[in-house]
């Protein structure tokens, strides 16, 4: 009863009506609607609405975006009136224009462009892996080293650096110092800014280093390129907490297996397209400048689809229908940024062991995973003798066979689980297992093609 009364204070107050509103009704928004100087059609509306439900209907229908609606928008009172006043979308012809074409729901569009800025992070990560094989000479009179007679003829027309071994996994491992060092800032910078521009002005910046790589090293050199690298790793740390903060405010619970499996196959897509369009772009005696100038122009790309069509919330969308906008309201969960956060039970996390015991298996999984993606492309040249184009065919069909076995056991483990043959934890222990027992075999055809 007091809050219809105070919406009715202020809808006279917007009139111009004498009435006997209590001292507390002229506050910030009352004020500003009363000097508001705009006219309009929700001006006029609110002048000529004289009872408080005809208001809120009217409001609640508002799709006007000025300095008024703005500043109400920013006011920070609670009561049905403000609400109501929040909620109201922008609306001028490009929004109108794409909210009509984009009949497919912004979540999914989403889920795309998540898996899109996936595999553009794994392929300008993986680019060099493969590219350095070109760029080093290497000294074929070397007699600590057996050459084969009926290796495959490799051209080293563009190969200019003599960097010895110690020097080029240096500069390969230099991109994950960075991205170690910006995981956790990336997921506070997220939560606080939101995940589009933190996800989005990361990746660009590694696009940007990944397109001038050529200068750099020309200009540094190997310790140049360490460099660039390390701020490339820097660029992406924050990519995987950015997504998870956006998926978490987009997608409701019963669609985060499906939008999951989506954007983070992104990595091995960008690991197959990656390390296939290297081997191709470098056949044929061509300049290895090529592979950073193809990825990085395609990360640009990209960051200009994510700034238009993806946005942090699905309130800050400006295009999203009014019917997924109310279905998202209605079925996610947010927690509110500015409010009172539980502590982190440190001491309690530190003292877990099924925390430890999941911490040394992902530290397991990347070690072999990493080591994987950084070293099998120069195994497969130098040692193996691959020319680059086979190179980048046999580096990229591990990756297909993961990619292909997530799928595989997922639905494997989802049927055992449905038909009861074993619990949730059983199966997640039983399929680790298979992993860390078979993950070898697996993850490297190129050492069982070869035995073959």
């Amino acid at each position: 009863m007091g809050e219809n009364y105070g919406v009715q204070a202020q809808a006279h107050q917007l009139l111009g009506h004498k009435t006997e509103t209590p001292r507390k009704y002229d506050n910030a928004l009352t004020r500003t609607l009363r000097s508001c100087k705009y006219d309009n059609a929700l001006t006029r509306t609110l002048r000529s609405c004289k009872y408080d439900n005809a208001l809120t209907r009217t409001l609640e229908s508002c799709k006007y975006d000025n300095a008024l609606t703005r500043t109400l928008r920013s006011c920070k009172y609670d009561n049905a009136l403000t609400r109501t006043l929040r909620s109201c979308k922008y609306d001028n012809a490009l929004t109108r224009t794409l909210r009509s074409c984009c009949f497919i729901p912004q979540r999914y569009i989403l889920g795309v462009m998540g898996l899109l800025g996936v595999c553009n992070a794994y392929t300008m990560r993986v680019c060099l892996n493969l590219a350095i094989t070109q760029m080093v000479k290497r000294n074929k009179t070397d007699g600590t080293h057996n050459v084969d007679p009926y290796a495959c003829p490799i051209d080293e027309v563009y190969a200019i650096f003599d960097w010895d071994e110690p020097t080029q996994g240096l500069i390969l491992s230099g991109f994950y110092y960075g991205y170690a060092a910006t995981q956790v800032p990336g997921g506070y910078l997220a939560e606080k800014f939101g995940g589009k521009w933190t996800l989005g002005v990361g990746l660009l910046s590694t696009a940007l280093f990944t397109f001038l790589t050529p200068a750099v090293i020309n200009i540094g050199g190997a310790p140049g390129l360490f460099i660039l690298r390390v701020l490339q790793g820097m660029g992406e740390g924050p990519t995987m907490p950015a997504l998870m903060i956006m998926l978490a405010r987009w997608v409701p619970p019963h669609e985060r297996s499906f939008q999951g499996a989506l954007v983070f196959g992104g990595a091995q897509i960008g690991n197959i397209f990656g390390s296939f369009m290297s081997g191709i772009l470098l056949s044929e005696g061509r300049d290895w400048a090529y592979v950073f100038y193809f990825f990085g122009g395609f990360g640009i790309f990209w960051f200009m689809l994510w700034s238009l069509f993806c946005y942090s919330t699905p309130n800050t969308h400006p295009f999203i229908s009014k019917k997924e906008l109310s279905y998202l309201n209605k079925n996610v969960t947010t927690a509110d940024n500015k409010s009172k956060k539980d502590p982190v039970p440190w001491k309690a996390i530190l003292r877990s062991a099924p925390a430890w015991a999941l911490v040394w298996a992902a530290v397991g999984h990347d070690w072999g995973y990493y080591t994987m993606v950084t070293d099998l492309p120069k195994y497969s040249h130098d040692v193996l003798k691959y020319n680059i184009a086979k190179t980048g065919t046999l580096t990229a069909l591990p990756y297909i066979a993961m990619w292909f076995c997530s799928f595989l056991f997922g639905f494997i483990c989802d049927l055992c689980i449905k038909k009861k043959w074993h619990s949730i934890k059983t199966g997640r222990i039983l399929h680790t297992t298979i992993v860390g027992i078979k993950g070898r075999a697996v993850r490297n055809p190129v050492s069982t093609i070869v035995c073959v």
